[in-house]
């Protein structure tokens, strides 16, 4: 069988986190680090032994299988193990280890884990990176690159969570209802916040992830065949991500140039990803509690749309959300709402109340109002404010053409 060569990558990517949470399921979470090393070496024999024989015709059967003979190998030879290891977990060599790699094994094993390594003594960024690794596959490289740091740092952060874990293993193995209840949240913030990394990297190089993107969206419908879990939430979630996801393609330009809303090819969005927006915003509502997942997406939403009443309806939204979570950057974004739903005067006065100095976006939102009024003076200052602070490339070029092109206009007018 042959299989083209990111296929193959996903393939690992998915059977890494699927392997390493069966075992787990079966060994401990204590024992991750243990979980990690067989499943590397399992792909690292199916690379050497792929490359001569080929593809097996069940490859996913083919790794599992091997991941349970490397773990036999290693019962075998590390007696020192075998005498540390608590009894319930311990299986002698006489015995045949049997993991039976169900899908409704493998699909339990990937809740609990997504739900552990929520555990409340976990810092929000060793949330994220035992995400990348454990639920997504990513390597170390991948999630250094995601979120704009070193590889040590990385390895640092997933010891010091692995640690923490280890003191909760119990919790792995009875999980109960009540605690899958009371992590809900924790998971949708962090696949909330996997979901915007891609979307909005912040990665100089790199501004959209989209694999972040589809990673996240994966992990939140998984979720959301799990009949136990409060539904109106989740529902919210894949609403939100699969409106901003159906823009993914029409955000770039051939040259990868990075394109605003505004600008943006309206017959490259993804007109399915839209309509299944549409359908889990219709499913969330029949929940009794109003999230900030839902609101979001409702103001997604609306951004597909041409309604009339459009902006007033957003403003309201954001009113709304500023309620539910209050944060500088949804009041920012509220001030273009307002302007479009009422005036550029209102919009000017509540924008300079939030002063966020030194950021780009904020003199990107004033220099966008003054251009609303008709005013080039103020809208080239406020350009050349954001162009101190902007980082990325791509928004450097972005701001700097916009600068020449005011320029050149207020020269022929002069």
């Amino acid at each position: 069988m042959t299989y083209p060569e990111n296929e193959i990558a996903q393939l690992f990517k998915t059977e890494y986190s699927n392997l390493v949470a069966v075992l787990c399921r079966f060994y401990g979470i204590e024992n991750i680090q243990l979980a990690q090393d067989i499943v590397s070496d399992t792909f690292l024999k199916a690379m050497k032994t792929w490359s001569h024989n080929g593809i097996p015709d069940k490859p996913k059967a083919w790794l599992r299988r091997v991941a349970v003979n490397q773990l036999k190998d290693h019962f075998r030879r590390d007696k020192v193990f075998r005498e540390k290891v608590q009894r319930e977990y311990y299986h002698s060599i006489d015995k045949d280890i049997n993991v039976p790699f169900s899908e409704e094994l493998i699909n339990d094993s990937q809740l609990r884990m997504m739900f552990v390594i929520c555990h409340s003594e976990l810092k929000k960024e060793e949330h994220i990176c035992l995400s990348l690794r454990l639920l997504c596959g990513f390597s170390v490289n991948e999630i250094a690159k995601a979120l704009l740091t070193s590889k040590d740092a990385i390895n640092k952060k997933m010891f010091r969570a692995k640690q923490k874990l280890r003191k909760h293993s119990d919790s792995f193995r009875e999980l109960k209802k009540s605690e899958y209840s009371s992590r809900i949240d924790s998971v949708l913030r962090i696949l909330y916040l996997l979901f915007n990394e891609g979307y909005y990297s912040n990665n100089i190089k790199k501004d959209i992830r989209s694999e972040l993107c589809w990673e996240a969206l994966r992990l939140s419908l998984f979720l959301s065949r799990q009949s136990f879990l409060p539904q109106s939430k989740i529902y919210g979630l894949i609403s939100l991500m699969s409106f901003q996801a159906s823009r993914l393609e029409a955000r770039k330009s051939k040259d990868g140039q990075f394109i605003l809303f505004e600008q943006q090819d309206k017959s490259l969005w993804n007109k399915d990803l839209i309509k299944k927006g549409e359908e889990y915003l219709s499913l969330s509502a029949k929940g009794t509690t109003v999230s900030k997942y839902h609101l979001e997406a409702a103001i997604a939403y609306w951004h597909t749309t041409d309604k009339s009443k459009k902006w007033d309806n957003i403003l309201q939204l954001y009113n709304r959300l500023l309620t539910v979570e209050y944060s500088p950057i949804i009041a920012m974004n509220r001030t273009y709402a307002l302007a479009k739903a009422n005036s550029v005067d209102e919009a000017l006065i509540e924008a300079q109340k939030l002063n966020l100095s030194e950021n780009h976006f904020y003199y990107c939102l004033i220099a966008e109002l003054y251009k609303m009024k008709g005013n080039m003076e103020k809208e080239l200052d406020f350009l050349k404010l954001a162009l101190q602070y902007a980082k990325k490339k791509n928004e450097l070029t972005l701001i700097q053409t916009k600068i020449e092109s005011l320029q050149r206009t207020l020269y022929m007018k002069s």
